[in-house]
């Protein structure tokens, strides 16, 4: 198992914020995802407007995953709607 992060943002919404967290919890469920810390960066404005949307919600985790998992995470972030971008970079100890 490896150490990874994971940054996401999602909408600023609250409803949609909401749902988009728990769609995360669920896909980080899905790749059994282990020793994960959550930590809220808050709502910040984009530098680019994203699917119309002008500010957004970070959440960075620290995880620890199998490297063969980190492809289907990334297939079911990009088919989540409610996700607007992401990024999974492994941690060098």
């Amino acid at each position: 198992m490896r150490q990874y992060e994971l940054v996401v943002v999602l909408p600023s919404e609250e409803d949609a914020f909401r749902k988009g967290k728990e769609a995360v919890a669920a896909d980080l469920a899905l790749v059994a995802a282990a020793d994960i810390k959550e930590e809220d960066m808050g709502d910040r404005p984009l530098a680019y407007s994203i699917k119309k949307k002008e500010r957004g919600h970070y959440i960075l985790y620290t995880l620890g995953l199998a490297p063969n998992a980190v492809t289907p995470l990334e297939r079911a972030f990009k088919l989540n709607t409610s996700v607007l971008k992401y990024l999974v970079v492994k941690v060098e100890a």
